[in-house]
C-alpha cells in the first residue's frame, strides 16, 4: 500500500552560521529571498507554510510545477519567490503577494514562482530518511527545473551571490536526512548581510508626512523573561507597506507593554502597545553593546514564521 501522504509538514529549519570547514561533506545551494512553503500534489494540490497555514488560493502560479510532475504524487519543499526586473529575487515585490488571498490580475503584474529543493515524498514513499543527495537526485530526475546545487569545497558561490547581490546561501550535509519541523546544522544558512526576524510588540505615530500613522515599530525578540525590546525601526517602509502594517496592527492593540522589564521613557512616550502576534524581518549594521539592533531597516513581513520561535 505504502506509505500516506504526510500533511501537513513543517519545513525542517536552518541555523546561521559560516561555510564549513569540510566543504567535501556539503553542498551548496543558493538561499532564495522568499517564503518557505510546501507543494502536496496528490488528487488536489495545497500549498502550505510553517505552521500548516494554506497558501494555496495565494499562489495560482504552482500550477507550472503542478503540470510538469504529470500523474506523480508527490510532496516538495522549496521556496515563494518575486524576481525584480533584473532578475533578483525581490523580498519586497514579494510583500505585495503575501496576504492576498486572492490576487486576480495581479498575479500577473507581481508573478511568483515556486523554486523546489527538496522531495519529501514520491509516489507512495516518504523519504525523509533518505540522505540529501538522494532525495536531490530524485527531484531532479523530475524535470520541475529545480534550481542547482554546487560544491561546498570552496567558496566562490558566496562570492558569486555577494556579487549578484542576492542574500547568501545554503549549505546542506550531504548525508543528512530530513526532519520536519527542526533547526538542524545539518543545513546552514550563509548571509551577505545581517538580518534578522524580530517580532512587533508597538509602534509609534509618525511625524510629518507620516501623520496619523505609523512612524516607527518597536521590536523585539523572546528571552527567558518574555518579549525583550531589540529597538525601534523607522526606516526600510513605503507608504503603501505602513498603511498595511496600520492596518494589521490596530486590531492587535493592548493597553499596556507586552515587552519585559522598562522601556526608556522617550520610546514609551505616545507608544500604541500591541499583542507579539506578528513577525517581520530587518536588516542591521551591528548590535550595540546594550543587545540592541544598529541601524535596523524594515524588510518585510514574515507570516511563515511563529512568533514563539522568534529568539534572543
Amino acid at each position: 500500500m505504502g506509505d500516506p501522504m504526510p500533511y501537513p509538514v513543517e519545513p525542517m529549519l536552518a541555523v546561521p552560521g559560516m561555510l564549513p570547514n569540510d566543504g567535501s561533506r556539503y553542498a551548496l545551494e543558493v538561499k532564495w529571498d522568499g517564503i518557505r512553503a510546501i507543494l502536496h500534489k496528490s488528487s488536489e494540490v495545497r500549498l502550505t507554510g510553517r505552521g500548516g497555514v494554506d497558501f494555496t488560493p495565494r499562489y495560482p502560479e504552482v500550477s507550472s510545477v503542478v503540470a510538469a510532475l504529470y500523474d506523480h504524487q508527490a510532496v516538495l519543499d522549496g521556496e515563494l519567490v518575486a524576481f525584480d526586473p533584473a532578475g533578483r529575487p525581490s523580498f519586497e515585490r514579494l510583500q505585495r503577494r503575501m496576504h492576498v488571498v486572492d490576487p486576480g490580475p495581479l498575479a500577473a503584474l507581481v508573478p511568483v514562482v515556486y523554486l523546489p529543493f527538496d522531495l519529501l515524498h514520491l509516489n507512495g514513499h516518504n523519504l525523509f530518511d533518505l540522505p540529501y543527495t538522494d532525495r536531490r537526485t530524485l527531484l531532479e530526475s523530475l524535470d520541475l527545473g529545480v534550481p542547482p546545487r554546487f560544491p561546498c569545497d570552496k567558496g566562490e558561490l558566496l562570492s558569486a551571490t555577494r556579487a549578484q547581490g542576492l542574500e547568501g546561501v545554503i549549505a546542506k550535509k550531504l548525508d543528512a536526512p530530513y526532519r520536519p519541523g527542526r533547526r538542524t546544522d545539518w543545513w546552514i544558512k550563509v548571509k551577505n548581510q545581517e538580518t534578522r526576524d524580530v517580532v512587533v510588540g508597538g509602534w509609534r505615530p509618525g511625524k510629518g508626512r507620516r501623520s496619523g500613522g505609523i512612524g516607527s515599530l518597536l521590536v523585539g525578540a523572546f528571552g527567558a523573561n518574555g518579549l525583550s525590546y531589540l529597538g525601534h525601526v523607522g526606516t526600510g517602509f513605503t507608504d503603501v507597506v505602513l498603511d498595511q502594517l496600520y492596518g494589521m496592527l490596530r486590531p492587535l492593540e493592548i493597553a499596556g507593554s507586552a515587552f519585559a522589564g522598562e522601556l526608556p521613557n522617550d520610546i514609551t512616550r505616545n507608544a500604541h502597545w500591541v499583542r507579539p502576534e506578528l513577525v517581520g524581518e530587518v536588516a542591521f549594521t551591528m548590535w550595540t553593546l546594550e543587545k540592541r539592533l544598529r541601524n535596523p531597516a524594515w524588510r518585510g513581513l514574515r507570516p511563515d514564521v511563529i512568533p514563539s520561535e522568534v529568539e534572543l
